[in-house]
């Protein structure tokens, strides 16, 4: 938090982006009218003061978002594993994606309602609107898209339990949405990235969000390598290159699992001056 900015103003109790700020910073105007220049994503993530302990606060949302998130991330291990799926069977191994899939969009569904709470009094009154287009902001932008790509990520893993799908079905209904959540994936990881940094380059070791975004944004540059390398012949029906489709997964849901813990103690850490 910068305090360098402190000025008086005369708007109501709340918060407004200033029009000269950068998108990673929002003005939280005092009920005294002073105004307090904010990171972004902190103003976000301590919108309420925390509670529980680090590791165990099923009251507070942020711990539902680290915990579902993890648990995501561990079923999409799982279920890239070398020898899983022989030892448990292909539609076994579709199940345990889906399933994870499913932790994927709750988290992402409660990451997009944080923000969308995080807005302005002006923006979002009461909070009462779920469904709000709010392009000024990077955090919307990204939690939005990342919510869009978890529910294509529902699509394929859903339609990949499917008996006897044909190639071309397996080529637009199970690779395709895959291949589109990856980006959807990437594109967020990259905007919160550049919100919690200020910028596309940074070396901020002692913040959390510093290497929750390095994390999720690695394991998002893996998610697209394996749907590259999953890539499903159309005529044939072949998977281009199975077992790196496997890898990747298998990396990306790592360094995934690091960020969604590693944000179980961003929730609880002290503001900074």
């Amino acid at each position: 938090m910068s305090r360098a900015d402190r000025t008086p103003g005369r708007s109501p109790a709340g918060h407004r982006p200033h029009p000269r700020s950068s998108a990673t910073f929002v003005d939280h105007v005092g009920a005294d009218g002073v105004v307090v220049r904010l990171e972004s994503r902190r103003h976000r993530k301590h919108q309420r003061p925390a509670t529980g302990s680090t590791w165990w606060a099923p009251a507070a949302r942020g711990w539902w978002i680290a915990v579902l998130f993890a648990i995501g991330s561990l079923l999409f291990a799982l279920g890239s594993i070398p020898g899983y799926a022989d030892a448990v069977g292909a539609r076994t191994d579709t199940i345990t994606y889906f399933t994870g899939s499913l932790f994927f969009t709750s988290a992402s569904f409660l990451c997009y309602r944080e923000t969308v709470d995080a807005a302005s009094p002006a923006q979002n009154p009461h909070h009462r609107r779920f469904l709000t287009c709010q392009p000024r902001r990077i955090d919307w932008w990204a939690t939005a898209v990342q919510l869009v790509g978890t529910v294509y990520f529902n699509v394929s893993t859903g339609l990949a339990m499917a008996d006897n799908l044909s190639a071309r079905a397996a080529h637009q209904h199970v690779w395709r949405p895959d291949a589109i959540g990856s980006v959807c994936f990437l594109v967020a990881s990259m905007l919160a990235w550049y919100e919690a940094c200020h910028g596309w380059l940074a070396w901020h070791p002692r913040s959390w969000a510093w290497w929750i975004t390095l994390a999720n944004l690695i394991g998002s540059i893996a998610f697209g390598i394996s749907a590259v390398a999953g890539y499903i012949n159309p005529a044939t029906g072949q998977v281009h290159n199975i077992d790196r489709a496997n890898t990747q997964t298998l990396i990306g849901a790592v360094c995934f699992l690091a960020g969604a813990v590693l944000l179980l103690p961003e929730r609880t850490e002290e503001p900074r001056n």
